[in-house]
């Protein structure tokens, strides 16, 4: 995934087109695309700002999250339970297909760690939070 430039080079650039270059020759002494100048313009002229936008998806947005509380809830009260038995509950329950890696995923976001025993079977515990421990 590529990076977004710099804000000093967006200052730059805009700085350079308001003292009176072409947005092509402002793009061109700074080695982007005429199309980047465009947009950068666009931009500073359309919201006042030359910050990057943000990237990605918001958090909670994926089809895990409405169900994220139920999950959580599910694991605090059997805390042995595993990824597959919890993807057959979610889907029953609730009827939500999911990955027992992406529940995995979505619990360690949480908190949570799996700690096996002598025997070989685990448990989920949660992880104090910072300061408390």
């Amino acid at each position: 995934m590529s990076q977004a430039f710099s804000l000093d080079l967006r200052h730059r650039i805009v700085d350079a087109i308001s003292r009176g270059k072409s947005r092509r020759a402002a793009a061109a002494d700074f080695s982007v695309s005429a199309a980047t100048a465009v947009r950068l313009k666009q931009r500073l002229d359309r919201t006042g700002s030359l910050e990057p936008s943000r990237r990605g998806r918001r958090r909670g947005s994926g089809k895990l999250g409405p169900c994220r509380e139920a999950i959580v809830a599910k694991v605090e009260g059997q805390p042995d339970i595993t990824m597959p038995e919890l993807a057959t509950w979610l889907e029953a329950h609730h009827g939500v297909s999911a990955d027992p890696s992406n529940l995995s995923k979505l619990l360690c976001r949480a908190g949570f760690t799996f700690k096996k025993n002598t025997d070989g079977s685990g448990t989920r515990t949660r992880r104090c939070p910072k300061g408390t421990g």
